[in-house]
Order: C-alpha cells, then structure tokens, then sequence
C-alpha cells in the first residue's frame, strides 16, 4: 500500500511545480496600501489592473465610513450562530428584500460566499434524479457544484447553440428514463474571456425543452443592464432566469453573495442549503456595508456610467495598437499573446518593474499551452493617465515578445524547470 502522500511527492501539479520561481510574485503577490488605481507592489507603486473593485467601492470615503461605524457598533462576531438557529436579523431580512427588488425577483437570500454558496445551491437544486447540462468554460465554483451531483451531467461548448441543443436532447433522454428534471447552468459573464453567456438565445429553448435556468452573473451585476441589474437585464431576460446568483466581491467590494428567485424556491434553499444551514451567519457589518453599497449602485448610475468611460478608453486603445481582446462584452479585458509559461513570467517582470503596470497572468492549464493571457479589470477609479501609460507600456511588451527578448531572459528559467 502506498503512502497517502506519496504522489504529493512526486508530483505538484501544473501550477504548483511553479512554486519556486513564481510565488510572492507572479503567484501570491502582495498588494500593499489602500485599494485602488494605484497600489504598492514589491516597494513600488503600480498601477493595478487586477482588482475586481469595478465600482470603485472599496476604498469610498461614504463605504469606509459606514463600514467603520459598523464595525464599531457590531464588532466582527455579531450575529452569532447559523441563520437558523441564532444569527438571524432584521437587516438580513431588509438587504435580501432590496436585493430581490433591485434584481426583480420575489425573493432573495443571502449567502456567506460567492463559492461555498455556489456549491451548495447546485447540491440542493438537484437530486440523483435529475440531469445538469452546463458550459464547458464554467467557472469552478460550478464545477465543484457539479461534481458533488450524484446524477448524470453534461458540459456543451462554450456559448455554442448548436451544443446546448443537443446535450439537452441528452438530458432529455436521461430526465425520461429517470422521472427527473433538468438544471442548466450558465454565467452572466465568464470571467477570464470576458464575454456574456448567450441567456436570451438559451431562454428561447424553453419553448422546445424543460429546463430551469440558473445563472451565476458574478462579473455582471453591478456592471450591466440600465440599472446594474446585470446580464439577464442587458440582455432583456431576467425574468426568465429561474435562480439567480450574484457574489459580493466583485461590484459590492465586500464579502458575500446571494440568490434570487420565486419566493417558493427561495424558501426551499434557504432551508437546505448545507453551507448556510451549518455555518456561522454573514456577520453584522458585512451586511450594513452592503445595504450603503447595494444603495449608491441603485441611486446612481455615475460610477457605472465612469466605470464604462474606463472600459472603453482601456479596451479600444488595445485593439487600436492590434492587440487581441478575444469576443469579451463585458469589463473583463483579456489580452491574447502567444508565448510559453517562462516567457510569461519574463513579459509580467517587465510591465510590473519597467512600466509600474500590475496585470494579472494566466497560462496552462487555464488556457491552452503555448498562449499568455494578460486579464485586466478596469474599475470606475482609474484615470485617463492610468490607461494611456498602461497602453504605452503594452506597445513596448508586445514588440519584445514578438522579437524573442522575452524567450531569452527567459531561457534560465526554462531550462531549471526542464522546459
């Protein structure tokens, strides 16, 4: 028999066999100082482009305030216990009723996180029974969801029609056999390409399949439709969205999440949803920051309005200099390069010493190998002056990368990991 821990030995994963060249810095950085435009990094200043602060919330004078009287009032403990049994309140209440009505839904309900309530609401949503069709590109908090079904699942091609049809003929066929019913999952925005999930086109299946919908709009609540409302309002189905997910961390610049729905589902979550029926309540000021938060976004459309300014200042300069934004529609800004990992780590050192440009990097396994991905969030509290020295210092990477500048500062680095 084995050691437990013997393949840990051996093998540290396709990220973690990184470890030693990446972390601190290209993996597990330290962003110091207040959260904003600009951050420290490595002793320097920088401008960031990796915080999903979208709104600029997170260090607003009228947030720090309403969260620092919180604070004060309730500590970091109130209210004590599980929902259900003791940390139960009147403001959980109100904030889930404004939640609801900003996202035109019966009912809401308020989640500790963005991932653990994931999980648990595909858990609850589904029996053995049933079958669950989802895209290939979702995000892993579904795909953990996913894994703990117990019935048949099937993934279609990324935003691809002709897939989805006929994996619901699939689920069809399994739903038949077994008396069950069938869940398909989508984002609002998936959050490395940037690009929205086709929701109207998969709400005109229903005419021709039986399926609820459930959404996962992370990256889009806050950020589109007229009132921030998010995909399905961007796209004009939002009352066709059966449940309805949306996370604090993003827009709201806070911790949290919530489901929206009929009031008869959302009751039906709220009393089984292990991961809110077995944890500690969303502490107190949690929620009265997000009651200021969720206010100022369905006051005013300003920060929206500058946050979109940003977007396409940020986004259009890009592909004016031939850079490859791949189909995003949202504020997720991908940058498509060709390069291997080494040379990714070597391009990033560069915009983050030379340029004082903070970008987050993605490559294998997240992406295909021989790709880079440069993923960027603009935020309403960047400047014109941020974008155009971020889009100076792309022009001068991008030339280095094609004239092989990168592959031999790179070249060390391959050669210790056996590249």
């Amino acid at each position: 028999m084995k050691d437990l821990f013997e393949k840990i030995y051996k093998d540290k994963g396709p990220l973690g066999k990184w470890a030693e060249q990446a972390e601190g810095y290209f993996v597990f950085p330290k962003l110091e100082g207040p959260i904003g435009n600009r951050m420290i990094f490595n002793g320097k200043e920088v401008i960031t482009w990796s915080v999903n602060d979208y709104l600029g919330l997170a260090n607003h004078p009228e947030v720090r305030k309403v969260d620092a009287e919180a604070a004060a009032q309730y500590g970091s403990a109130y209210p004590m216990g599980a929902r259900m049994m003791s940390g139960h309140t009147d403001l959980h209440e109100q904030l889930q009723k404004e939640l609801a009505a900003f996202v035109n839904k019966e009912a809401a309900y308020l989640l500790n996180f963005g991932y653990q309530g994931m999980v648990s609401t595909i858990d609850a949503l589904v029996s053995k029974d049933d079958v669950i069709v989802y895209d290939v590109d979702a995000h892993a908090c579904i795909i953990d969801g996913v894994r703990l079904h117990l019935g048949q699942r099937f993934t279609y091609k990324h935003n691809d029609m002709e897939s989805i049809e006929k994996n619901l003929k699939r689920a069809e066929k399994v739903a038949n056999k077994t008396g069950g019913g069938i869940l398909l999952i989508s984002e609002g925005v998936f959050g490395m390409r940037g690009e929205q999930g086709k929701l109207k086109e998969i709400v005109g299946l229903k005419k021709k399949y039986n399926f609820r919908l459930f959404v996962d709009d992370a990256h889009g609540f806050g950020t589109l439709g007229k009132t921030g409302a998010g995909a399905g309002e961007e796209q004009g189905v939002q009352d066709d969205i059966d449940v309805y997910f949306a996370t604090f961390a993003k827009s709201m610049a806070s911790t949290g999440a919530f489901i929206a729905g009929d009031e008869e589902i959302i009751n039906y979550l709220k009393y089984n949803l292990r991961s809110q029926m077995f944890a500690k309540s969303l502490q107190m000021q949690l929620v009265v920051g997000a009651l200021k938060r969720l206010d100022m976004i369905r006051t005013s459309t300003k920060l929206k309005d500058k946050l979109w300014e940003n977007v396409n200042a940020l986004q259009g300069g890009l592909r004016e200099r031939g850079f490859d934004l791949g189909t995003t529609q949202s504020c997720v800004t991908p940058v498509y390069l060709k390069g291997s990992i080494p040379e990714a780590m070597a391009l990033v050192k560069d915009l983050r010493e030379n340029y004082g440009v903070f970008c987050s990097i993605v490559v294998y396994p997240v992406i295909p190998k021989g790709l880079i991905l440069l993923r960027m969030i603009p935020t309403a509290s960047h400047t014109t002056e941020d974008i155009n020295e971020t889009l100076e210092a792309f022009s001068a990477i991008r030339e280095r990368l094609e004239n092989g500048t990168y592959k031999r500062l790179s070249a060390a680095v391959a050669a210790a990991m056996g590249e």
